[in-house]
């Protein structure tokens, strides 16, 4: 037998064993394009979340000035609730809250929010496609609470920090938004 008819008898392609392991790899990399999916689709989830936070901070925010420039807050009321040494000028309840509707006073995060009515978030306008009315779809805010702290500038009078920070979960993840602002006594 010549050298060339041994060559034309050999087989080609792959083996079991090649085979196996190429279905291994391309397992593992399909696995692995399946976990990026799910990660983007929860980071997708939390953006949302990320949006509202910042919106009911700086809702709260907007509020605080709106109270000062109204002349409904007094300056030595625009504080948290400290009860120390018997003087209770601030409004602003310390500490973590739920997101409610604002009281009768306008603001958020005092003795008189609206504990009957959780804030809600319109999530799509219902069959009718006209927002603002009942067969709006809406979105409970249940897993969301926002902190006001507001302390005086060391060294400026008439000037305070507002430190909004909201809180919330979704899934797994406990997240958090802090908004920072400042507000004079005169506007």
């Amino acid at each position: 037998m010549t050298q060339n008819s041994k060559r034309t008898n050999r087989q080609t392609g792959f083996t079991l064993l090649e085979a196996m392991i190429a279905i291994v790899i391309l397992s593992f990399g399909i696995l692995s394009l399946a976990s990026v999916y799910a990660q983007g689709i929860q980071v997708a989830s939390l953006t949302q979340f990320d949006y509202i936070a910042e919106k009911q901070a700086e809702e709260a925010v907007e509020t605080i000035f709106a109270a000062r420039d109204s002349k409904l807050l007094a300056w030595t009321n625009i504080r948290n609730v400290t009860g120390a040494g018997g003087v209770n000028d601030g409004v602003f309840i310390v500490g973590p809250r739920p997101l409610l509707a604002a009281g009768p006073d306008g603001l958020y995060g005092t003795a008189d929010d609206d504990a009957a009515n959780p804030t809600v978030v319109i999530v799509n306008a219902g069959p009718d496609k006209i927002l603002g009315t009942a067969d709006d779809v809406v979105m409970s805010l249940t897993n969301m609470t926002r902190t006001i702290a507001i302390v005086d500038v060391v060294g400026s009078t008439g000037l305070r920090q507002i430190t909004i920070t909201m809180t919330y979960t979704v899934g797994r993840m406990t997240r958090q938004y802090t908004l920072v602002s400042y507000i004079a006594q005169f506007s």
